[in-house]
């Protein structure tokens, strides 16, 4: 998928649902996407190249990570489980992995209320981006050399 059809079809969709629409919300999502999947697989390849990994979506979440944590979240929860029953999804952690992979809103959405669990304000820089990335995400072998670029194509991405 290209950068531009996943910030018009998904990510511009999702934070206008959410009301969480910004320029800044929309890089770095972006960025995030590029940076898990770089755009190629809505599950995660395993070492032989197939798609069974244990995360799902251009955001790569996990059931009991990323799932489990905007379901249960005190301040996401109930928006989660909102967009859950909006897109005929059971709200629970299981369900929403499994809708991920073919919803691209509702893994934007989730995203989203992910990076909002974080105290932090959106990022407005490349370094400040990485360093709520691995807050969020928690990514089990980061990629440092790469996230420059990836936060250069998004906020190119945004601002075409």
């Amino acid at each position: 998928m290209k950068p531009s059809d996943l910030l018009s079809t998904a990510i511009i969709p999702a934070l206008t649902r959410l009301n969480m629409d910004s320029l800044d919300a929309r890089r770095f999502m972006l960025a995030i996407a590029l940076q898990e999947s770089g755009l190629i697989a809505r599950r995660q390849r395993s070492a032989d190249g197939s798609e069974n990994g244990p995360a799902a979506s251009y955001w790569q979440f996990e059931k009991n990570g990323g799932c489990r944590g905007v379901i249960t979240h005190r301040t996401t929860a109930p928006i989660m489980r909102q967009v859950c029953t909006d897109f005929n999804v059971e709200p629970n952690a299981l369900a929403l992995w499994e809708a991920m992979r073919y919803q691209d809103i509702v893994a934007a959405c989730a995203a989203r209320l992910l990076i909002y669990t974080l105290p932090t304000p959106m990022p407005k820089t490349a370094a400040d981006g990485w360093e709520q990335y691995l807050d969020a995400w928690r990514p089990g072998k980061p990629h440092p050399a790469v996230w420059a670029g990836h936060w250069a194509t998004a906020d190119a991405t945004v601002r075409a």
